[in-house]
């Protein structure tokens, strides 16, 4: 027997179809998701679903996945859907293994993103940001972040993520504000806090400085320019010039010519051999005049002498001798054009200069790159004249109004339809440079470059006052910020394992922790500072009355008060002035913990993000929280990889290749969605697009079709019926081995996170132990078995079993339809398979003897169904009961598994369960002509037709059909059944 719709054909005597145990149910084939889904989500919040989740899980172990928070500002995309997708998995899978798993959504609702989409809306209505009160323009930030988190609230929900969406955390909350200033103030307290002129990464459009989290690199393509500097001398009072340098240039290149302005020294590497290179002789193109002439000495790396040659057109030349750097002092190639510039340039050396690429020498402005400045710093004590660090660029990305020819030039275009692309400043540089005959070639390079990752226009490193969090200064106890958190690193279990390492070379070799914007919509940094000195105000008594505005009246407190509200009597406003400065709006969502964790609730257990958070969100909490609490606020972090389409392109509105999560829902069903996520490998990035999106459909209508098998064949069942295992049949023993294997494999799976080893193995049995061989063997004995015979009752008690531990094993996945499967069999105002907790699965089931009896059987099983098919696709066959093959196999091992499992009737038992009228084990080498598989040769299988006549009821084949008188055309089983039936019907009609 094949599938459930089998009919039996109708004889001469009787239609025998009625009187078959076919299966009942009103689950339908077809699940139409899309229609149902929303209507379960309808149920859920009618009966407060998730209320009753956390009320029947009260007095657990706790479980406590802490939510990263999302930017309030725009429809989820496919990584967001994932994300809280798999969070979803997370805890309801931790739910259903017995603790007490809360889930309480937040959202990120400050900072650059929010602000820019703000400001981009003014700027339509014709209002610049600067021209609009800060708080109105406040208000306006807030009231867009509230209607997003609404839409995005609606769009997660539809994803069948459960949690509390009645009341989420969110950072703009006027409690969640304070609790941020109150962290801000504890490393105020601790010392750790400081004003610092460094250069940063600085965003001409937006006119804030940005943290490495913010930016993201793409390819731009750069003007790059061969500079000369004029040897000046060997000392720093400028004597001592050899003959060979003499009016000799040191030539530099680089790829940001507007930085030129602003360079103080050149650095070279000891580890590279220079030498002064004379040239004799110029090629002169014709579209081109070279700026090189003979008689001009150059000093340059030995390994780069040819490039550099190359590019300014020189033909031939003569190395004069061998230059060390070190001591030597250049001229600024300006000095002539304006006393600006009129000091002495040291060579210094550093680290990072290399002999890859350019001429071997670094051209180095301290104000607008990070190796600049550490190599300028570093080489205090040889310094030349001039401001240590020189402010040449300001907010806007444009030259200060003191900078001689450049002033008020921008670097990147801010406004207009050019906005973020190269303004004027580079181009005037190099002209300046080619007037005053230093510059000695050019070129174009494309390379990777930082950009806003908000605005996408290129930023600038910049030197501006800012405010940091030391990593390195020694608290109170003798331990430092970075050795706190790289401990907690370690103390920390990571998903997967290389993310540890990933983190800790981060933490390592970071910077210290730059928190303040130049924005206007955050938590500012509340903190006064003096006027004079720069001292920071530590007092607990106007830190208490900050908190307590903040408490009532929110961040906006600290720009409409009066400062003397907070200094109080002891402190003079006009010597302590306010910080205006809003904080990184990662120290924001660093201290979510602080305020969205309740009691019992901290340490989070987990925290779960996608990899790039290990420099963001990860990081962030990990200082912050060790800064305050001396610890992770984490016991274990989870991260997951990114979304990219079918051929692992990146998504993108320009390739055509978006799928939005409403569209999938929409289509084929969130659980469709949920499938997906749960049957990838999230630890890399994850594909999607329609052919992968039909995979998991495919996959979803085989594991319905059981469920669907499974709620009609149990229609009607009662624990009457139930029959003990000691007296069950060695098939469903096997099967409660199976169960008993399950358990094990989806715990340990659920517990490690691995959502796709619990997916495959439970896809796996339904479709390989259940469909295609358990339900397909017992469909005779369902079908045509009276309710009483132990056979039957042992089958459906199994399956019941079986319907109880998959639905709710797989409930964490598929939300809607386990919900629809198991209110299907158990019908209930307010029940529901979400409340359930993993069924105890008794020790005896298990039975690693009988499983590797069934492995032995299977495989005996596989080369008579491989032969059976073989005769079907010939058509000599139409049903495998037309059947009775001849098994040879001489390996006396298959004998002694079917011996054990069906003592004495060995061939029958090999009949049923190939699902043939009859068959024979043959204990010897099979013929050369059997029938063999490549992976089961030592089987050979001998095709022979069923002896006796077709039963009208079962369709099996037997020689004892007719000896029941009463029923001439069934065999004995299924006459006795009729008679059963018929004495049934009889005795509900008297």
């Amino acid at each position: 027997m094949t599938d459930a719709s089998d009919t039996r054909a109708e004889t001469a005597g009787r239609d025998y179809k009625d009187t078959l145990f076919l299966p009942k149910t009103d689950f339908p084939m077809r699940a139409g998701l899309p229609k149902r889904e929303p209507e379960w989500l309808e149920r859920w919040e009618r009966l407060d679903l998730y209320a009753k989740m956390r009320e029947a899980a009260a007095g657990r172990e706790r479980f406590v996945l802490h939510d990263g928070p999302p930017y309030a500002n725009g429809h989820i995309h496919l990584g967001t859907g994932m994300n809280k997708i798999l969070k979803d998995l997370v805890v309801r899978s931790r739910r259903v293994m017995g603790h007490d798993a809360p889930y309480r959504p937040g959202w990120d609702c400050h900072g650059l993103p929010i602000e820019w989409k703000v400001e981009q809306a003014y700027r339509a209505k014709g209002r610049r940001k600067d021209d609009v009160p800060k708080a109105e323009f406040r208000k306006a930030c807030r009231d867009y972040a509230a209607e997003w988190i609404d839409v995005q609230r609606t769009e997660f929900k539809r994803l069948g993520v459960a949690g509390e969406w009645d009341d989420p955390y969110t950072t703009m909350a006027f409690d969640a504000e304070a609790a941020i200033v109150r962290e801000f103030l504890k490393f105020v307290d601790l010392g750790l806090v400081y004003r610092g002129s460094s250069p940063v990464m600085w965003s001409p459009v937006e006119k804030t400085a940005l943290a490495e989290a913010e930016v993201e690199y793409h390819d731009k393509v750069s003007t790059t320019i061969w500079a000369r500097f004029p040897v000046r001398g060997v000392k720093q009072d400028g004597s001592g010039v050899s003959a060979d340098l003499a009016g000799a240039d040191v030539v530099i290149w680089t790829t940001t010519p507007w930085t030129i302005p602003g360079n103080k020294a050149i650095a070279y590497s000891e580890a590279i051999t220079y030498g002064v290179y004379e040239v004799k002789a110029v090629d002169s193109p014709e579209e081109f005049t070279p700026w090189a002439r003979p008689g001009d000495k150059l000093v340059v790396a030995d390994s780069l002498w040819d490039d550099v040659a190359q590019a300014a057109f020189i033909a031939n030349a003569e190395r004069l001798g061998d230059v060390d750097p070190d001591g030597l002092v250049c001229s600024h190639p300006l000095a002539k054009a304006d006393a600006y510039w009129d000091y002495r340039v040291p060579l210094l050396e550093g680290d990072h200069v290399t002999d890859e690429q350019g001429t071997g020498f670094v051209h180095t402005a301290p104000s607008h790159g990070a190796e600049d400045y550490q190599v300028w710093m570093a080489n205090k004590d040889r310094h030349g004249e001039g401001e240590a660090i020189p402010h040449t660029v300001g907010p806007d990305g444009a030259f200060l109004e003191h900078i001689p020819f450049f002033a008020g030039l921008e670097i990147i275009r801010t406004e207009g339809k050019k906005a973020g692309k190269d303004g004027p400043a580079n181009k005037a540089v190099v002209d300046k440079l080619i007037e005053e005959g230093k510059l000695l070639a050019r070129g174009r390079l494309e390379h990777s470059y930082p950009h806003s990752w908000r605005s996408k226009a290129p930023v600038i490193f910049r030197n501006t006052d800012q405010w940091f969090i030391a990593l390195d200064r020694e608290m109170d106890d003798g331990t430092t910020l970075r050795g706190r958190a790289l401990k907690a690193i370690e103390d920390t279990t990571w998903t997967p394992k290389s993310a540890e390492n990933r983190i800790r070379s981060m933490v390592e070799g970071r910077p210290d922790w730059l928190i303040s914007r130049q924005r206007a919509w955050g938590v500012p940094l509340t903190m006064f500072v003096h006027a004079d000195t720069g001292e920071i105000l530590k007092d607990p008594a106007v830190n208490a009355r900050i908190v307590e505005a903040v408490e009532a009246r929110g961040a906006d407190a600290w720009f409409d008060s009066d400062p003397a509200e907070f200094l109080g009597p002891d402190h003079d406003p006009a010597v302590w002035e306010p910080v205006t400065d809003i904080l990184d709006v990662w120290f924001d969502s660093g201290s979510t913990h602080a305020f969205a964790l309740r009691e019992g609730e901290w340490p989070a257990s987990l925290y779960l993000e996608g990899s790039d958070q290990h420099r963001g969100w990860f990081q962030s909490s990990l200082l912050e929280s060790c800064g305050t609490r001396g610890r992770a606020p984490y016991e274990g972090v989870l991260t997951h990889g990114f979304i990219v389409d079918e051929k692992g392109m990146k998504m993108s509105k320009s390739l055509g290749n978006v799928l939005a999560p409403e569209e999938v829902a929409n289509k084929y069903g969130a659980d469709i969605l949920r499938l997906w996520a749960a049957s990838a490998d999230y630890t890399g990035d994850l594909r999607i697009g329609e052919a992968i999106l039909q995979t998991a459909v495919d996959a979803y209508r085989k594991l319905r079709n059981t469920m669907r098998y499974l709620l009609g064949a149990l229609e009607g069942f009662t624990d009457e019926e139930r029959l003990p295992v000691a007296e069950m049949p060695a098939l469903e023993r096997w099967v409660l081995h199976r169960l008993a294997e399950l358990d094990a494999t989806v715990r340990e799976a659920y517990a490690a996170y691995d959502f796709k080893r619990a997916w495959s193995a439970l896809f796996n049995f339904c479709v390989n132990d259940l469909s295609a061989f358990y339900l397909d063997v017992r469909k005779d004995s369902l079908y045509c078995d009276t309710p009483v015979e132990p056979r039957r009752r042992a089958a459906r008690t199994v399956m019941s079993e079986v319907f109880d531990r998959l639905t709710v094993w797989l409930s964490p996945i598929l939300v809607f339809t386990m919900e629809e499967a198991w209110l299907e069999r158990f019908p209930s105002e307010d029940g529901s398979v979400h409340l359930r907790t993993f069924p105890e699965t008794p020790e005896g089931w298990l039975d690693h003897d009988r499983a590797a009896r069934w492995a032995t059987i299977r495989r005996l099983r596989r080369a008579v169904t491989g032969a059976l098919e073989e005769k079907r696709r010939a058509k000599e066959i139409g049903s495998s009961l037309e059947a009775a093959p001849k098994v040879y196999a001489a390996d006396p091992a298959y004998r002694e598994a079917l011996e054990a499992e069906a003592p004495g009737a060995v061939d029958d038992f090999l009949a049923e369960i190939s699902i043939t009228s009859q068959a024979a084990l043959i204990d010897e080498a099979a013929p050369a002509d059997a029938f063999r598989l490549e992976d089961v040769e030592d089987v050979g299988v001998v095709f022979a037709r069923a002896e006796g006549r077709k039963c009208a009821r079962s369709w099996k084949i037997s020689p004892e059909v007719g000896a029941d008188p009463r029923h001439p055309d069934l065999s004995p089983r299924d006459a006795a059944a009729v008679a059963w039936f018929d004495a049934r019907q009889g005795r509900q009609a008297g």
